[in-house]
């Protein structure tokens, strides 16, 4: 997966998300399980990991729909804390988590 995350500038203490699979992840019935795994880990971390005032967008990669759970919430627990740790105000900077 990868994750990108964008400060908004805004007073608003919201952490939004959003989440996409290309079709090169798979049919329609794959892309959206891919999604669904996607939001729910996103569920259970970003209230953890995320930061306020920040848009987060999850980006399914081919693995992401076979991927053990343990290791994907491993994997995206991974991503937050880099992006987290290395970003700036105003600047887009994705984090990559393997599949």
């Amino acid at each position: 997966m990868v994750v990108q995350a964008l400060e908004r500038g805004d007073d608003r203490p919201l952490i939004r998300a959003g989440f996409t699979a290309t079709r090169k992840v798979g049919g329609a019935v794959v892309r959206n399980r891919a999604k669904r795994r996607l939001r729910e880990a996103a569920r259970q971390l970003l209230p953890l990991h995320g930061r306020p005032g920040r848009d987060y967008v999850f980006i399914a990669r081919g693995g992401t729909v076979n991927r053990p759970w343990p290791r994907l919430l491993d994997d995206m627990k991974s991503a937050l804390i880099s992006l987290a740790a290395n970003q700036t105000p105003a600047t887009r900077s994705p984090a990559v988590a393997s599949r």
